[in-house]
């Protein structure tokens, strides 16, 4: 069964960085590509960024400049730098394959929160 492992999360204050990690059970990025999920608490999870199977990047209006994905498929994981962190980035953070033939699997994601 595919499985998920997030880290990274943390307390961070206004205007630093983390980086988040997702290690994947099997090689699957490389395939069905991944993607970076949120969700605050009272709202819905929300797609972050994304990177294709091919490897093309797409990100949200709301972390574009400041997020950056990648991946290393050999290792069957997947990172997003987050630099600039506001306040409203505070959420927990999910990782996910773009494509999903197993049906709809989540991790127990990685707390970030931004705060002074």
């Amino acid at each position: 069964q595919v499985q998920f492992v997030e880290s990274g999360g943390g307390l961070v204050q206004p205007g630093g960085s983390l980086r988040l990690s997702c290690v994947a059970s099997g090689s699957i990025f490389r395939i069905y590509g991944i993607g970076w999920y949120r969700q605050a608490p009272g709202n819905q999870r929300a797609w972050v960024a994304l990177i294709t199977g091919g490897g093309t990047t797409t990100y949200s209006d709301s972390v574009k400049g400041r997020f950056t994905i990648s991946r290393d498929s050999d290792k069957n994981t997947g990172y997003l730098q987050m630099n600039s962190l506001k306040p409203e980035d505070t959420a927990v953070y999910y990782c996910n394959t773009l494509v999903r033939p197993w049906g709809d699997i989540w991790g127990q994601g990685t707390q970030v929160t931004v705060s002074s």
